[in-house]
């Protein structure tokens, strides 16, 4: 597959194709869904992913209810700032029921491009209940370390929190690669950062996170979580680097 660079992508004036699209209540025609697609599909090539066809009706419908999109709810904790710029913020989140997919592709941007997209499949009728369940952000990225400290390992786990008329009763996934988790309240410490997440990427957030924080024992050096608020056709998302505390 061809790549394209982040300044082809601008070129593909995104803000006007979802403005477009978004702003248009009558349902999308074939021009506006091939248009939606080769974005995505021009998107995904930055990171050596193709996006099958198939895909053309999820990303259709999670494009056209961008909007209505439920946040984690989280108790926040404290905030450091510097020159009144926020260097990081200390969040505690509930446990809750979260949609999981693990992938071990060669490249970390392979596997949480792929876990994305089963997730798609689940939120957009691809689940017991048969009906698009509604769309949460952040979308968490679970990435464990070598044994080294520095290294990604290839397994990858991308996670949905399930919007709130789901958690007591969750849908049950069609494809078997897409589990249910409960997981136990988390106490993170959160950094924002902009653009697209690659291996390199966030391993320079994690070390520029650290030199801000200094030495410590209260926070994982196992694991870390990245938490995406926006959808990959965004060249320019805003994402947060998570270190998580030993004890919430």
């Amino acid at each position: 597959m061809a790549l394209i660079s982040l300044e082809d992508l601008d070129r593909l004036d995104d803000d006007q194709l979802e403005d477009d699209i978004t702003d248009n209540p009558e349902p999308m025609d074939e021009e506006d869904r091939d248009r939606l697609l080769t974005h995505w599909q021009a998107v995904a090539s930055t990171h050596h992913v193709s996006v099958p066809p198939d895909m053309t009706v999820p990303i259709q419908e999670m494009t056209r209810n961008q909007q209505q999109r439920e946040p984690l709810p989280f108790t926040p904790v404290s905030s450091h700032e510097k020159m009144g710029e926020v260097l990081y913020e200390e969040r505690l989140y509930p446990a809750g029921h979260w949609a999981c997919v693990t992938k071990g592709e060669d490249l970390y941007e392979q596997s949480i491009s792929m876990g994305f997209m089963k997730l798609m499949r689940f939120i957009c009728k691809e689940n017991s209940a048969g009906r698009y369940l509604g769309m949460t952000v952040p979308v968490v990225t679970n990435v464990h370390m070598m044994e080294d400290g520095n290294t990604f390992q290839k397994c990858v786990q991308t996670a949905y929190f399930l919007p709130a008329e789901f958690q007591t009763n969750p849908p049950q996934p069609s494809d078997s690669d897409v589990t249910i988790v409960h997981r136990e309240p988390i106490r993170v410490i959160a950094r924002t950062f902009f653009g697209t997440t690659t291996e390199e990427t966030l391993t320079r957030q994690i070390s520029l996170l650290w030199e801000i924080l200094g030495a410590t024992n209260d926070l994982r050096r196992d694991e870390y979580l990245v938490a995406a608020y926006e959808n990959p056709g965004i060249p320019r998302r805003r994402n947060e680097i998570w270190f998580v505390r030993r004890n919430p």
